[in-house]
């Protein structure tokens, strides 16, 4: 295209806008978008290239201020997969709620794996998203949202969102105004959630969870307390800078104790806490929930709990209230000064929905976030990321698995846009790569998407890559930093009881060791025995157990075997004479030291 000849200070640009009236001339009216697209008129008018800029800044600057990406963390049976399902329920993403175990043959959304739902415990951490307060993102009546822009206008509870063709906005909330519409939509925010597990033999799954995450809510429970992982996870959300909300759990327990736990957490996790929520009665006299920043009192009625009824602070209570009421909450959580404290029983369907305003209140979006990588062009100088859609390409593979069709590498992407056909660059490798399919994860149901930007947490197939590996779009040869990983603890000696089923033995190792950095293969030269390293029993069993379901192949299990070995100890005096006659020539010899 030739260059124009008027300079940029009067160069203009023409956009198309529907209007009722043939006239070209004629402004645009109020009417109704629909009858306005009916109409199918149009006009010119005429905007500043930097005008334009404007609008395209405020675009993604209002989405990633209302993009959150967080884990829930815990000790093993604190009742995160439990607390996750009840999110994913009040969200819409899920319609009905089922129990962590499966006694109903369905399990907890999160907990694909069999496994996981025979023994009642999250082995694979998951992903997914949600939207709350009304926001939402997907097909909704015809119309498409991609990657933050909606392709035609959508009604979400009486309120008509912002569409590609008209970025004005196109009719807005009945008989309301602009800046009404400007300010209802900023209340609206998407979750990205990653649920992880608890045991301690799983940690590398909260490890790298945690690395790419902008938030985190740490599960206690009112009767446990804080446990032994409950300091493992919070020492790996300080590692990692990670600001959190904590939710003290199931208050509808015999024993519920929600200050014992608070204490706990100031005095065994060093936290600068204080209780946002104080709970009308404890145990099975539990019944809701007093909010101490809006001071006012919230019941969950309904068979599950979805109804949010919003009451005075009973006058029983309002002594108590007033002496923990705490300010600028959100201002010392994002700079990791202050930890509030959220309360209810996910179980029992009450304080999920508050936690989740929290959430959009108290934790940071990815551009309040600062996320460094490393220039490899400066002898890896440190270099800060903006975290906005407008820079270059930055994503860094942080969990491998083997899908249906190939491998699925998890992303995160810390900055730029990446979309479906684009060639990305692996900086670790120096590859150039094709993205053949682009998918965002719900548990492990996969969802098309054409484009993903800074902030989202998407995956891709056909990547040939390894856990902690960069990509880049060529731009630029950055490299983000590696996320801890613990060496093993325990070491099995295992064997394919067919030899003919070796291949599939094998196979089976080599894509659980590329999925799991934890779990080691090895071969004991001397002993010949294959030798399996991990974090624990229950880890290592996991994956025996794995290779029999999905590889048909049964194993025997064993303890390594030891060569032994003898050397001197010790000093000693020796003299041996040795005499030996059997006919003819006879022995002799003497030896001391």
């Amino acid at each position: 295209m030739a260059r124009s000849s008027r300079s940029s200070a009067t160069r203009l640009f023409y956009t198309l806008r529907s209007t009722p009236k043939t006239t070209p001339s004629s402004p645009p009216s109020h009417s109704s978008p629909v009858s306005s697209l009916l109409a199918r008129s149009f006009y010119l008018r005429p905007f500043s290239t930097g005008a334009a800029a404007r609008v395209k800044e405020e675009w993604w600057k209002e989405s990633m201020e209302r993009l959150r990406n967080i884990g829930i963390s815990a000790h093993i049976d604190s009742g995160k997969t439990t607390l996750t399902e009840r999110i994913l329920y009040y969200t819409g993403r899920i319609h009905e709620i089922h129990e962590v175990r499966g006694k109903d043959g369905v399990g907890a959304k999160m907990d694909s794996m069999d496994l996981e739902r025979e023994k009642g415990i999250t082995i694979q951490s998951a992903a997914t998203y949600c939207t709350w307060n009304g926001y939402q993102e997907g097909k909704r009546k015809g119309c498409e949202w991609v990657s933050g822009e909606l392709t035609g206008p959508v009604v979400v509870r009486d309120l008509l969102v912002l569409c590609k063709s008209d970025k004005s906005g196109c009719g807005g909330r009945r008989g309301g105004s602009g800046r009404e519409k400007q300010r209802q939509r900023r209340k609206y925010g998407v979750v990205n959630i990653i649920d992880t597990p608890g045991h301690v033999d799983f940690t590398i799954e909260v490890e790298r969870a945690l690395r790419v995450l902008d938030g985190a809510i740490l599960v206690l429970c009112s009767v446990g307390g804080v446990q032994s992982q409950s300091i493992t996870v919070d020492r790996q959300m300080r590692r990692y800078e990670v600001p959190r909300v904590a939710f003290i759990n199931k208050l509808d327990r015999m024993g519920a104790d929600p200050w014992k736990v608070l204490n706990q957490a100031r005095s065994k996790l060093r936290h600068h806490s204080a209780a946002v929520q104080v709970p009308i009665g404890l145990e099975d006299d539990f019944q809701g929930l007093v909010d101490l920043v809006q001071l006012k009192a919230y019941y969950f009625h309904g068979s599950s709990g979805e109804k949010l009824v919003s009451e005075e602070v009973p006058a029983k209570m309002e002594a108590l209230v007033a002496e923990k009421n705490v300010e600028a909450i959100r201002r010392a959580t994002v700079a990791r000064k202050f930890i509030p404290v959220f309360m209810g029983s996910a179980f029992k369907n009450k304080g999920v929905q508050p936690l989740l305003d929290g959430v959009l209140s108290y934790l940071p979006c990815p551009i309040e976030v600062c996320n460094y990588a490393l220039d490899q062009t400066k002898k890896e100088e440190k270099v800060a990321l903006s975290g906005t859609p407008a820079g270059p390409l930055v994503a860094l593979a942080f969990k491998l698995e083997e899908g249906r069709f190939g491998q699925l590498t998890y992303l995160r992407i810390y900055e730029g846009v990446i979309k479906k056909g684009d060639f990305i660059i692996n900086v670790n490798t120096g590859k150039k790569i094709k993205v053949p399919r682009l998918v965002r994860m719900h548990s492990d149901e996969l969802e098309d998407i054409q484009e993903a930007h800074a902030g989202q947490i998407v995956a891709v197939f056909g990547v040939d890559c390894a856990s902690g590996d960069t990509f880049t779009d060529g731009s630029v040869k950055y490299t983000m930093t590696s996320m801890n990983v613990p060496e093993p603890v325990m070491s099995l000696a295992v064997s394919p009881v067919s030899k003919d089923s070796g291949g599939q033995f094998s196979k089976a190792l080599n894509r659980f060791q590329r999925e799991d950095p934890t779990f080691r293969v090895g071969l004991d030269v001397e002993s010949g025995q294959t030798i399996i390293s991990g974090m624990g029993e229950l880890h290592l069993d996991i994956y025996v157990e794995r290779i029999r379901r999905e590889y048909k192949v049964d194993a025997t299990v064993g303890k390594p075997r030891v060569n032994f070995r003898e050397t001197v100890t010790q000093r000693a005096e020796f003299d041996y004479l040795h005499k030996k006659q059997t006919g003819g020539q006879g022995q002799y010899g003497r030896v001391c030291g």
